[in-house]
């Protein structure tokens, strides 16, 4: 492997490691920064709801963007804005600068999310075996990372602006001399409609369909365990206000550590079966929170979930990328939209059902969305004919040509 492909992993695996952090110190701080702007209860869903739509946005431009740029540049170039941006939500005092703060964080998140994977993908078939989910496990480290320093300012009172300044003063300056490494795949700035044959243009909705289906349902399970785990264990099942922040922080340590040996998983067994395993084990996952009698079973049933959901999204996009290699940068962006799509139906649909019937019946929506994902595993599966770049490896599980029919 040359030091190339070594230095721009290295780099990339810092970029998401630096958005996990971002997007963490976000999130964590939202009672803060709703008192800080005076943003009423009433007001603060469309606040929320506005980042993601925007990012999609951003997803969609950026899949325009790299038809005539590298992705490697949109990233070198969005990163610093989303830095700055999550600076801007700590500077401002009136609501108008608020909401400019945000749309600039929600369009750079999107082009962000889908330039990162785009050069994962295209990382991973110059590889030529599974390396996606590392990249992730550095995104779920820097969100442990970005929590915990958030914990640190709300626990001594900082004001968002000191607890986000010496943040971006790192990061910042990191990412940018890291962007210098980012290795640009080849040959992936065609069409999703259609590689240079044409041959599967009026089909590829139809192709990339089980993915974004796929996509949206872990992301409907992940925004389950973000925003209703604390609740969930609080108000159902009894537990402490103290005890009831622990089970996200286990969710996102299972998270890391799923993603830091799912490779190796994926390079012995195949995606199919990783998919398909993380599907079960998250479904079992959501069961065991529907019917916990108290809260040490619930934090397990959550930590069920953190195992299980860890895979799909990553290899939901090095799936895409091994059904078009012409045009993966495409597929990865029109794909990435339907991260945002998750996010957005996942908690209002929990919140709703839990209000409308009972919040243990609710858990078991999220759990069948999950289950669904059993159907559309062969859609994970290894597409030997469709590499025709010279980076393919033999014997390699998830991208090869095994004699097995990988």
């Amino acid at each position: 492997m040359t030091d190339v492909l070594r230095r721009g992993r290295a780099s990339l695996a810092l970029s998401f490691f630096a958005q996990g952090v971002a997007f963490a110190l976000l999130v964590t701080r939202i009672p803060a920064i709703q008192d800080r702007y005076g943003v009423s209860d009433a007001l603060l869903p469309a606040f929320l709801a506005a980042v993601p739509v925007l990012a999609g946005v951003g997803s969609v431009t950026t899949e325009r963007l790299v038809k005539r740029i590298p992705a490697s540049r949109v990233l070198r170039w969005s990163q610093p804005v989303v830095l700055l941006a999550l600076l801007g939500v700590g500077a401002g005092e009136r609501m108008v600068e608020l909401g400019v703060a945000l749309a600039a964080f929600g369009l750079a998140v999107g082009a962000l999310d889908a330039s990162m994977n785009m050069l994962g993908v295209s990382l991973q078939r110059s590889y030529g075996r599974s390396i996606m989910l590392s990249f992730h496990a550095a995104y779920s480290l820097g969100g442990i990372v970005g929590a915990s320093l958030a914990w640190v300012g709300a626990h001594w009172d900082l004001a968002l602006f000191v607890s986000y300044l010496p943040v971006v003063v790192v990061l910042l300056p990191a990412a940018l001399v890291g962007s210098r490494w980012y290795v640009d795949g080849r040959g992936d700035r065609g069409d999703v409609v259609g590689e240079a044959s044409g041959e599967r243009g009026p089909l590829v909705f139809k192709v990339l369909l089980p993915l974004c289906l796929v996509m949206t349902f872990a992301y409907i399970g992940d925004s389950t365990v973000s925003n209703w785990s604390a609740k969930y264990l609080q108000d159902v099942l009894g537990s402490s206000e103290q005890m009831a922040t622990v089970p996200y922080n286990v969710y996102m340590v299972t998270t890391l550590l799923g993603r830091a040996i799912g490779d190796f998983g994926v390079r012995r067994f195949g995606a199919v079966v990783v998919v398909r395993g993380g599907a079960l084990v998250a479904a079992a996952g959501f069961a065991v929170v529907a019917s916990a009698p108290g809260a040490w079973v619930g934090m397990l049933g959550f930590t069920l979930v953190g195992v299980g959901l860890c895979v799909l999204v990553p290899q939901t996009f090095a799936a895409a990328g091994r059904l078009f290699p012409g045009a993966s940068d495409t597929a990865v962006a029109r794909l990435n939209v339907f991260n945002y799509v998750g996010f957005l139906i996942g908690s209002p649909l929990v919140g709703a059902l839990g209000d409308a019937w009972n919040y243990r019946g609710a858990m078991l929506v999220p759990m069948v969305l999950v289950l669904v994902t059993l159907g559309y595993a062969r859609s994970f599966a290894a597409q030997p004919d469709r590499y025709g770049d010279g980076h393919e490896r033999p014997r390699t599980a998830d991208v090869g040509r095994g004699s097995n029919g990988l």
